[in-house]
């Protein structure tokens, strides 16, 4: 099954909002997210830390981040089908 990850902060709002964003698409799609708290890794906070929330694909490929870029996101999804 495919896997996006979202680098996040657990006290983030955009992050919440991009979670939320994504469930239609995991619903249509069916893939996993990896949450990752970018506070638990001095080097993750280092490489997101302005950029959060940030989704990227398994291979660590940045899909969007800030907001979800619907079409960035379904243009992933349609290639990996």
């Amino acid at each position: 099954m495919t896997q996006l990850t979202v680098y996040l902060r657990t006290y983030c709002h955009l992050c919440h909002d991009l979670l939320a964003k994504l469930t239609p698409y995991q619903q249509r799609y069916k893939f996993d997210i990896i949450e990752i708290d970018i506070d638990t890794s001095p080097a993750l906070e280092e490489r997101y830390g302005a950029l959060i929330p940030v989704l990227t694909d398994a291979d660590g490929n940045e899909i969007c981040h800030y907001f979800l870029d619907d079409a960035a996101l379904t243009d992933y999804l349609s290639k990996i089908r």
